[in-house]
């Protein structure tokens, strides 16, 4: 699973909400797909195993709640496990990389290295060292979040005010002074936006990971329901995950109000 880190954290960067207004777009669009899904449905004639209604969809969906909830929590329990792992890792790496020029050429190619492994081939492999526990399903999860999350931090340490850092070091600041000071809160911002696009990931890198082989969790959930010919409780689960993944991408803002409120608020005045 590779990506740009540049790109990533510009997409990041423009998809702050800011108040309601900012999703009737995306509600909008996802009205009119639904519409057209719904009459297209209703005026083809086409087999439901195929491709079932909106309706049908959701009415399955919530008739099944029981057991798709159940595989849900399975589900985000292996992305937070994950998360955290990966989460805990880049902070580490990040700040050893930051105050080691010679750690850093030899570990960000490194970490770059890491995206270009195919998880399609990478998640089975896992499966068979590790077994169906949960280790596995976690190792997959921060294999797939740890790079934009450690590039983030790397690259926001990097961006910290170079005149800053001097000023205080000619008052006899240590070298860790300056990294409290002025270099971590430098990173905040871009640690945050790194953040948002971790945690979508984590749980693409979950459902897969759990489709590829697992005893609990939507991933298998779909590959059952596909084996079964239910197409719409397949749906219904990638609805299920669409919901979940979105909850966690807006939870990210609540922790960043929480956490650094002023990076939020100088965010929005640099948009402005």
């Amino acid at each position: 699973m590779s990506t740009s880190p540049t790109r990533d954290i510009a997409v990041g960067e423009t998809a702050r909400p800011g108040g309601i207004r900012w999703a009737v777009p995306s509600v909008v669009m996802v009205a009119v797909l639904v519409a057209v899904w719904q009459i297209y449905v209703s005026t083809s004639g086409i087999r439901p195993q195929v491709l079932p209604s909106p309706m049908r969809v959701v009415r399955q969906g919530w008739a099944h709640r029981d057991e798709i909830g159940t595989h849900a929590a399975a589900t985000v329990q292996v992305t937070l496990i994950g998360f955290a792992v990966s989460l805990t890792l880049a902070w580490v790496l990040a700040i050893v990389v930051d105050f080691s020029p010679w750690l850093r050429r030899a570990f960000v190619p490194l970490f770059v290295a890491s995206q270009t492994l195919p998880i399609v081939a990478i998640a089975p492999l896992m499966i068979i060292w590790f077994g169906f526990g949960l280790l596995p399903k976690i190792l997959v999860v921060s294999l797939v979040t740890f790079f934009p999350m450690a590039i983030g931090l790397i690259e926001g340490f990097a961006a910290a005010d170079r005149e800053a850092g001097a000023l205080l070091r000619s008052m006899g600041a240590s070298r860790i002074q300056v990294f409290r000071y002025v270099r971590l809160p430098s990173a905040v911002p871009r640690f945050f936006t790194a953040l948002r696009i971790g945690i979508t990931y984590a749980v693409v890198g979950a459902v897969f990971a759990e489709y590829v082989g697992a005893s609990a969790g939507l991933g298998i959930y779909m590959s059952l329901q596909k084996n079964s010919f239910r197409t719409d409780l397949v749906l219904a689960a990638v609805l299920v995950t669409a919901l979940l993944s979105i909850a966690l991408y807006l939870a990210t803002f609540v922790i960043e109000r929480l956490v650094a409120p002023w990076a939020l608020a100088e965010s929005r005045s640099g948009r402005a």
